[in-house]
């Protein structure tokens, strides 16, 4: 007859279960206050205690039926404390009268096998793993818990709210302290392409704005290249409407200004002019002749 959990590792197993399923189904340990989780534990105990208590008149009924010798090695084997017995049969070696008892041949190999029952920890790992597994499978299919497309939003929105704290509070390029940076030419470049192209074209070339690859230019309130680009992005041009103070409107941050100007000074001074030959426009204004 075999030696039965005491009815404490049971609760204790039955608990774990469920604290393991209320948070892969509520995905947080808020539940922990929830009458309902505490509902569940109660009735689950509950239930443990019924078939311990059946499980008491079962082994009590088999052990009637025990010689006397069987009924002194089992009441020997379960004055051991659990742990102790756990323990033992997970590395106790058996004698060697012990393994004649259970020593099996195979006859057709050769091979001598010893029938070994599995280790009480091991069979325990295992059927939590197959509960934990109907409980995680359940759990993937009915809820949100662990659905990569679920978590990437999550995580997204998280990052873009940080982003947007971290814009709020660092401080902004302002004409006086904007300065050029090759590093910020392609974050520029992506300015550009959001706000920019659909006057000025692709590449700065030009189109229903001007051409911002040559050397002439309508407005010149500046005596930088980059300082203009910034001061025309964030004022708008004076004498064209469509040209929209970027800045002063609240369209674009000061960083990006600055980024964009980056842009504009790179194209225009780090690269040769897109001619009208080439599908650029026609210069317009008077050619300017910037500071270094």
């Amino acid at each position: 007859m075999k030696k039965r959990n005491p009815v404490s590792i049971t609760i204790l197993a039955v608990l774990l279960i469920i604290i393991v399923a209320y948070y892969l189904f509520v995905q947080n340990f808020t539940y922990l206050t929830s009458p309902l989780f505490w509902g569940t534990v109660f009735i689950c105990v509950i239930i443990v205690m019924i078939q311990n208590s059946i499980g008491d008149l079962v082994e009590n009924q088999k052990f009637l039926k025990l010689s006397e010798a069987e009924k002194s090695a089992y009441l020997e084997e379960k004055s051991k404390p659990y742990f102790k017995a756990l323990y033992e049969s997970a590395f106790k070696k058996q004698s060697v009268s012990e393994e004649k008892d259970i020593l099996i041949d195979h006859g057709f190999d050769g091979i001598m096998e010893l029938d070994n029952q599995l280790p009480k920890w091991w069979l325990g790992l295992f059927y939590f793993g197959c509960a934990f597994c109907a409980i995680y499978m359940a759990s993937f299919w009915l809820t949100d818990f662990a659905h990569p497309v679920k978590e990437y939003d999550d995580e997204y929105k998280m990052q873009t709210a940080a982003v947007a704290e971290y814009m709020k509070n660092v401080p902004q390029a302002t004409l006086e302290t904007a300065v050029f940076s090759e590093d910020n030419v392609e974050a520029g470049k992506e300015v550009f392409q959001t706000n920019c192209v659909t006057c000025h074209g692709e590449g700065g070339r030009g189109g229903i704005g001007p051409n911002l690859t040559d050397k002439y230019w309508i407005n010149q309130p500046e005596k930088t290249l980059f300082k203009n680009v910034f001061w025309m992005v964030e004022n708008g041009s004076p004498n064209n409407p469509t040209m929209q103070a970027w800045g002063k409107n609240g369209v674009v941050s000061g960083n990006d200004i600055q980024n964009v100007a980056a842009y504009v000074y790179h194209i225009n001074q780090e690269q040769p002019p897109i001619t009208v030959a080439e599908g650029g426009a026609a210069p317009q204004g008077t050619e300017a002749h910037w500071e270094k």
